[in-house]
């Protein structure tokens, strides 16, 4: 790179975050942090979002505006690659178009994307704090991720389907369409908040009107009206969202580029499944998953001239194939490989990490893998790892076990607990203690030869187990032979899995003759025996083995099996069998070892390398089923906030699927969740096991194995909706916002806010008839917001500006007054109101900065319930339950403390 540019890159920041430059002038400019989310249609963009994980790991997206110039969009992808490269060559390379960015880039903007007219070569900001000569309308699309375009300002702009923010500067007014959904609703409110806050200071008024119920909110039609004019005739009909790429494409294929005498030329190499040798470090290759995105793979030996050409290379190809232009590029180095490419690989390996019976990726290094031994106050602690080692706790647990007989449940001797037959089915039911309240898990064994009616019946019994105790079990589907770490441990070593037959007493299974068992396992938490064809091929000369015959049984041990491997095979055998037991050494065997065996013959007999999970990151997916067929959309860099209680989400941590069902999640979604996974992993480009252990997690009853693959979790989170089973979600602000709602039932009275000076804090839940009293001086406060003698007309043509705000507002308690003094002190009359205050005046503010009479010990109580929950993520009856340090953390983190 050359000098020059080098120093164009030294205001680059290395710290975790997020930083976004325009292209002006074909030069990088940056953009203010209050216009993060704002993006002119005639610009391009460069992106920069370091993650706060231990790598520091980066993504780079150059976005381009619809109306952008071919030069601009020429220069941001150079600027893409010289910035790739003074970061090492280590980040990933993203292309995004508007309105069909990934869901990675739109989850760095929580409240939503706004598509601005113009460009800023043309003299635009991308935001101007505190000016309300301000006039255009939003038209809200989206529910996950939301956009606001700017459209005409007219009535020929709205339709009934979708939700439109009318942005008056000191006033904005959210108009919901008849068939926009609560969801919709609410996504809209958070991006009003958001403008509010970012661009007015705080300082505007916010107002809702239901589109279906316009004569409920008079003064604030009677605002649309003296901006739009009169409307005439019928709103247009609703128009579908577009349908992002969300279903999972298994069309997978991947491609040798190279650039052949100037010309680009593209050899097909592999279909799916596609495994990491095909990948050489000489050259780049091109995955493409059936033209919904198109990944590039830079090798590190690869030509420097080839590297840099990858993101161009990309968009030739997606020119040759004829696919949109509009499709998802990413680019990626070797080692640098995004968690969505390694998903696309039957599996993958890291450095030092060892594949497999080869040698380790890294020569002269062998694998050691630490046993972890489970302290259970440490995994109840640590979630993390207890998501990592697939641990709920120490498995110290009950344990109560039926199987299906004549497809009923029928309870089984404790003394033969952890011996299942391939030809039944099982249900386990686990039960132990996490803070004080008794938790459980559903473990569904289904024996390979059971048959269909009987895995039915077992699926049809664990739902009235399920009921029995009020839905708070995990129900986890076991498929014979594919038994999770915890299933394993909760047997103590003692788990015996027999190939057929049947447990059922009464039954005479018949006599198979000799036995052979293979074990593995190096402590009671982590072993089984696994019956195997009784021949001398199915041995290892790494494991310990059983063979049991009529006379007596058999300890093989391998030459390459270890102490502790031993040990749990002598205890094991115990269990399995009451004859006398002979231990045989490798190379030393009798010769009725071999006849018991029907003869000798070859086995493997290489020293195997332990093989370690390949390191998949978690990836989390909103499921549907409405247009037919299974679709997904994925939540990138996801959150619990993420975790809608209306949907049925999937998360995939290669190991385990779990499906998390909201509360309000639709009975047909929540019917059909575990068909959606198997339908995932059948369709899986990477050839997944279909047989990988399904989880089902209810909402309020999530296990430390499901929380700890998330940052943060917040156990209280819905501890009140578990109480009261209420949702409160406020879906709108203002006369005619909607209100709470009941998972799965029908709306309740909406709260009415008052809207003065950016004020969100709730009256009252009592319903706001348009002729309450209540009603009509929240509309008329808007209302007045926009009249001249407030400080500027309600017309197109008039301009001004807005009274300075001391933002301060008190609840609607009869009596008492309150005024405003120099400094944003407070003098409240008597009458005993409370006072609320904005959150700009208690942030980061020293006792000496607060307004009189705060105290700065008590910052929290000076918030409106709206803001208490916003800063600190909690309820104020939550808040009040949670330990003293735990109050001080999140106040720490809001800036109250």
């Amino acid at each position: 790179m050359a000098d020059e540019n080098i120093d164009a890159f030294r205001s680059v920041s290395r710290k975790p975050g997020l930083q976004i430059w325009t292209i002006n002038r074909m030069e990088m400019v940056p953009v203010p942090a209050q216009g993060f989310g704002n993006f002119f249609e005639g610009d391009c963009y460069i992106v920069l979002y370091i993650s706060q994980n231990q790598n520091s790991s980066a993504d780079i997206h150059y976005w381009i505006g619809n109306s952008s110039s071919q030069d601009e969009q020429g220069a941001a992808a150079i600027f893409v690659t010289q910035l790739d490269e003074y970061l090492g060559g280590s980040p990933v390379q993203h292309r995004e178009v508007q309105g069909s960015e990934s869901s990675r880039f739109r989850s760095y903007f929580k409240n939503g994307l706004i598509y601005k007219k113009g460009g800023v070569a043309s003299g635009f900001h991308h935001v101007e704090t505190n000016v309300y000569n301000i006039l255009r309308l939003l038209h809200v699309k989206g529910r996950k991720h939301v956009t606001a375009t700017e459209v005409e300002v007219s009535w020929n702009s709205f339709n009934n389907g979708d939700i439109f923010l009318l942005d008056m500067g000191k006033a904005i007014v959210q108009w919901n369409g008849p068939q926009s959904n609560r969801r919709e609703k609410l996504k809209a409110v958070l991006l009003a908040q958001d403008i509010r806050d970012r661009e007015r200071g705080g300082r505007a008024q916010i107002g809702v009107v239901e589109g279906g119920d316009e004569e409920d909110s008079p003064e604030l039609m009677k605002v649309m009206r003296a901006v739009l004019g009169q409307r005439t005739g019928p709103l247009k009909e609703a128009v579908p969202d577009d349908k992002p790429d969300l279903a999972q494409n298994s069309n997978v294929r991947l491609y040798n580029v190279s650039d052949n005498s100037g010309k680009l030329v593209v050899q097909e190499v592999a279909t799916q499944p596609l495994t990491q040798d095909l990948l050489r470090s000489s050259d780049c290759y091109i995955v493409d998953q059936g033209g919904s995105s198109v990944l590039v793979w830079k090798g590190k030996q690869a030509s420097k001239e080839e590297r840099r050409s990858a993101l161009s290379r990309a968009v030739g190809f997606i020119k040759a194939k004829n696919y949109p232009s509009s499709t998802n590029v990413e680019v990626m180095s070797e080692g640098g490989e995004s968690a969505m490419f390694k998903h696309l690989f039957k599996s993958w390996t890291e450095n030092d990490q060892t594949q497999g019976l080869g040698t380790a990726y890294t020569m002269g290094k062998i694998a050691k893998v630490d046993q972890v031994k489970f302290d259970v106050m440490e995994l109840h602690a640590r979630p993390e790892l207890a998501a990592q080692q697939r641990m709920v706790d120490d498995a110290s647990g009950d344990v109560q076990v039926w199987r299906i007989e004549d497809l009923e449940l029928a309870e089984v001797n404790p003394s033969t607990y952890g011996q299942f037959y391939g030809g039944d089915c099982y249900l386990v039911l686990y039960t132990y203690q996490r803070s004080n309240k008794q938790q459980y898990i559903l473990y569904m064994w289904q024996g390979r030869h059971a048959t269909q009616d009987e895995i039915t019946a077992c699926a049809y019994q664990a739902v009235n187990v399920d009921n029995k105790y009020n839905g708070a079990p995990v129900q986890v589907r076991v498929i014979m032979g594919k038994e999770p770490r915890h299933f394993l441990a909760i047997f103590k070593g003692k788990l015996i899995i027999f190939e057929g037959g049947t447990g059922r007493p009464g039954v005479v299974n018949p006599e198979p003759g000799a036995r052979l068992f293979q074990v593995r396992g190096t402590h009671e938490l982590n072993t089984k025996a696994t019956e195997v064809p009784a021949r001398a091929s199915s041995l290892n000369t790494n494991d310990v083995f059983l063979l049991k015959t009529d006379r007596l049984c058999y300890l093989w041990y391998g030459k390459g099996c270890s102490g502790d491997e031993r040990v749990m095979g002598k205890a094991i055998s115990d269990a399995l069998s009451k004859q006398d037991k002979q231990v045989v050494m490798e190379g030393q065997e009798p010769a009725e070892f071999w006849v018991a065996l029907g003869g000798k013959a070859p086995y493997a007999s290489d020293k195997r390398l332990q093989k370690e999970e390949p390191p998949h990151s978690a990836r989390l997916f909103e499921c549907s089923n409405q247009t037919g067929r299974f679709r997904m959309a994925e939540v990138d860099d996801f959150a619990q906030s993420d975790l809608d209680e209306e949907d049925v989400m999937l998360l995939d941590t290669w190991e385990e699927i779990f499906l998390w069902i909201g509360n309000a999640a639709n009975q047909y979604e929540t019917k059909e969740a575990c068909n959606s996974a198997l339908g995932y992993l059948r369709t899986h480009p990477a050839g997944r096991d279909p047989d990988t252990p399904i989880i089902s997690v209810k909402q309020g009853y999530e296990p430390p194995t499901f929380t700890g693959w998330f940052n943060a979790w917040d156990p209280h989170k819905w501890s009140d909706m578990n109480n009261t089973n209420l949702s409160k979600s406020p879906v709108g602000l203002g006369p005619g916002g909607g209100g709470y709602r009941a998972p799965g039932g029908p709306m309740t009275p909406p709260p009415v806010y008052k809207l003065h000076g950016g004020d969100r804090s709730p009256r009252s839940p009592r319903p706001s008839s348009p002729s309450s009293p209540a009603s009509q001086r929240a509309q008329s406060s808007l209302s007045m917001a926009l009249s001249p003698s407030f400080g500027g007309p309600p017309s197109p043509s008039s301009g001004g500006t807005v009274s300075p705000s001391f933002g301060v507002t008190r609840s609607p308690s009869p009596g008492g007054t309150m005024s405003p003094s120099a400094g944003g002190t407070m003098s409240p009359s008597a009458g005993g109101s409370q006072l609320y205050l904005d959150p700009e005046l208690l942030i980061n503010k020293a006792p000496s900065e607060l307004p009189q009479g705060v105290d700065p010990s008590q910052k929290e109580d000076y918030l409106s319930d709206v803001d208490f929950e916003n800063l600190l993520g909690t309820s104020r009856p939550d808040y009040q339950r949670l330990p003293k340090w735990r109050q001080n953390d999140l106040k720490k983190q809001a800036g109250l403390f």
